[in-house]
């Protein structure tokens, strides 16, 4: 497990479609920062419209980073991102600004404020074995066999999850312990005047209508366009 990011960043986080870009620009300003991303799906070239990036407008007004890193066929772990962020962050703070990360991934928030769990390295023949299993068979053949040696992980996993049931079943095979054993960094919290965590929220009705409408620029943005795009370039895309 990694140490947690130092406790004076900035967070802003929330719901899609709340705002947080322009709320996060505007207090960039006021607090001197510069902008990290909080958002997985940010991380990947060609993908602007769908994932509603900061424009290259908004980007020159304050300095954005984690964004455009990799290509959308690429693969992109937790712990390299946390790993990332440390060193946007230290490098920001060398520079005498604030980091400020802005976004609406829960998981990358928490592994920033609490750690991760590395856990075991990969076994891609395991990996590609439970994936023809769950192929072939369905992924709830793989929930039944996590449920057994693992019950807790397996009631907080969804049937079709499939990537997080394997990782489940790769760990407990390689480690011979259940992983919600191991993976205990997020039991265990910081008082809330120790985080600097702020988080944009709004009413169900009003925040079904700002995704509506977001949705529908997004069509009128080029988002069919951007999709064509990206099959076109005839490589699978990263799940």
């Amino acid at each position: 497990m990694n140490a947690p990011l130092p406790l004076d960043s900035w967070f802003l986080t929330g719901p899609t479609a709340g705002g947080k870009t322009d709320v996060g620009i505007e207090l960039a300003g006021l607090i001197g920062a510069e902008v990290l991303s909080l958002d997985s799906m940010a991380l990947y070239r060609g993908m602007d419209v769908g994932t509603a990036k900061p424009t290259l407008d908004e980007r020159r007004r304050v300095p954005h980073h984690l964004i455009d890193v990799i290509e959308p066929h690429e693969e992109y772990s937790l712990a390299q991102y946390v790993e990332a962020a440390g060193r946007c962050a230290a490098a920001i703070k060398g520079r005498g600004r604030q980091a400020l990360f802005v976004g609406g991934t829960p998981l990358y928030l928490k592994a920033l404020l609490r750690g991760i769990f590395r856990g075991p390295p990969a076994d891609p023949q395991f990996r590609r074995a439970c994936e023809e299993e769950a192929r072939q068979h369905g992924s709830w053949v793989l929930h039944r066999r996590l449920a057994e040696v693992d019950p807790v992980a397996a009631g907080r996993l969804h049937l079709n999850d499939t990537r997080r049931l394997i990782r489940a079943l790769e760990v407990h095979r390689q480690t011979g312990r259940p992983i919600s054993e191991l993976q205990k960094q997020f039991d265990t919290g910081r008082l809330a005047g120790q985080c600097r965590v702020f988080v944009l929220d709004w009413p169900r009705g009003e925040l079904c209508a700002r995704i509506d409408r977001r949705v529908q620029r997004m069509f009128a943005a080029g988002l069919v366009e951007e999709v064509r795009g990206l099959l076109a370039a005839d490589r699978p895309l990263s799940k």
